[in-house]
């Protein structure tokens, strides 16, 4: 979406940023970029290789490509997980050798699977979650230690 085009609003527009959880302004305009429950993946701009999780709707610049499971609802902990999967990929792309959108479908992406082959999302979610657990956890003690 073009800037000249955005009105002011109270929908996220998500841009190739790399803090802010991607978040550049808020805007009232709607488009077919309209989405939830994905990550946001840039593959232009500031952040490359950088995702975002967005369970809200936001719109998205063409730079951010969104991430969606075919076969499984995902949620927060599945997706941080893939966050954390594709990031490990961002030291390959260099100006040189940059992370396009051709690319980006092309990555391979090693996530856990069972037997059968197909992505574990149960153990997605629980790693996910037993690292959010412990972060906490440490940033607990360390607030009850300077108290």
């Amino acid at each position: 979406m073009v800037s000249r085009y955005m009105i002011e609003g109270k929908r996220p527009f998500i841009g190739a940023a790399d803090s802010n959880n991607g978040l550049t302004r808020f805007v009232g305009n709607s488009n077919s970029s309209l989405d939830s429950n994905v990550l946001g993946v840039n593959y232009n701009g500031n952040g490359v290789a950088i995702g975002f999780y967005h369970p809200y709707k936001a719109i998205f610049t063409d730079d951010v490509k969104r991430i969606k499971f075919k076969q499984h609802e995902g949620n927060r902990y599945v997706y941080l997980f893939l966050k954390t999967a594709i990031l490990k990929q961002k030291s390959k792309y260099q100006y040189g050798y940059k992370f396009s959108g051709e690319r980006m479908n092309r990555q391979k992406i090693v996530l856990p699977v069972m037997e059968d082959d197909s992505i574990d999302f149960k153990y997605m979610e629980s790693y996910m979650r037993r690292q959010e657990t412990m972060l906490l956890q440490r940033y607990i003690d360390k607030r009850l230690a300077h108290s």
